[in-house]
């Protein structure tokens, strides 16, 4: 894992030392779960990120749920890199605390992961433009797509799927930047994810995330996700057994898993690291349900 200092009043272009640590154990433990994967059809799934309409489904797509392998990247033998597997986990202590409301999120949190997030990409410049929090609802026994209705917070995702596509990706620079956007050619950029627990060690519904070196375009399906004033597009994912799923054992409140979920970059870099929540089989009965924020920021490289 690499360190960071404490962040609390960082500023923005504050950067950091990478650590040359790694891990010491010989193989990576691992956990047999179910994961949902989309079931290929003709038709382009549909999901609803609000209540829909009478009679209309919160998603269109049919799921298989398939048992899959999970390391533990606590014990690899090397740790992943943002630009190759697409993951890096991070020393990130932060100001963030459960109770802050979305206006506190945005002027303590964001700055710390725009520092967080340069150290980690290289990048030289970085735009966080969105969070969400997320509570998993223990009177719900299975975990799906994690959409809520009005005034509720959305639960745990276990749909995998990507936040971009190749689309979607170029249009959030435009969105992000506004009048900002360079000029002539379009700078390579990236779009990571930032995800971290906001309730202790996250036992019960870790975040598993897939080597992007091991996904094909083919089995990445774009999807509309329905909001109430804009649509957006994600790619679901179709079931490979080549696939390599990780996750981080226990992430901790100091800790930040940063994953690439976009990068105009077409070759020699990780693009797009499907992602889900999962159950976890040995979560102890009396776990406190995970609280989670993730939070989504543009990186600009030279």
């Amino acid at each position: 894992m690499h360190p960071l200092p404490d962040t609390t009043h960082a500023p923005a272009d504050l950067t950091f030392p990478r650590s040359a640590q790694r891990w010491s154990a010989p193989a990576p433990s691992t956990v047999e779960v179910a994961l949902s994967y989309l079931i290929p059809s003709d038709a382009a799934p549909v999901q609803y990120a609000y209540e829909p309409p009478p009679g209309v489904p919160w998603e269109s797509g049919h799921f298989d749920d398939v048992l899959v392998r999970i390391g533990d990247a606590r014990r690899r033998n090397t740790q992943p890199s943002i630009q190759r597997e697409g993951f890096e986990l991070w020393d990130a202590p932060t100001a963030l605390r459960i109770d802050h409301d979305d206006d506190a999120i945005r002027r303590l949190y964001y700055p710390e992961l725009e520092a967080l997030v340069l150290s980690v990409t290289g990048g030289h410049r970085a735009y966080v433009f969105d969070h969400l929090v997320r509570r998993r609802d223990p009177t719900h026994a299975t975990l799906d797509f994690g959409r809520a209705k009005r005034g509720e917070t959305a639960a745990p995702n276990a749909r995998i799927h990507t936040d971009y596509t190749e689309r979607s990706g170029q249009r959030r620079l435009g969105l992000v930047l506004g009048t900002d956007t360079p000029a002539g050619p379009t700078p390579r950029f990236c779009i990571v994810n930032v995800w971290r627990s906001l309730r202790g060690p996250v036992l019960d519904t870790p975040l598993a995330v897939c080597d992007a070196r091991s996904v094909d375009a083919g089995e990445l399906i774009e999807a509309e996700v329905r909001y109430p004033r804009r649509h957006g597009e994600i790619y679901l994912v179709a079931r490979a057994p080549r696939h390599q799923w990780w996750y981080y054992s226990g992430m901790d409140l100091h800790e930040a898993l940063v994953f690439k979920q976009y990068d105009s970059r077409l070759g020699g870099v990780s693009r797009f690291v499907p992602h889900a929540a999962f159950a976890h089989p040995d979560a102890p009965k009396d776990a406190l349900p995970r609280v989670s924020i993730e939070a989504r920021c543009l990186v600009l490289f030279d």
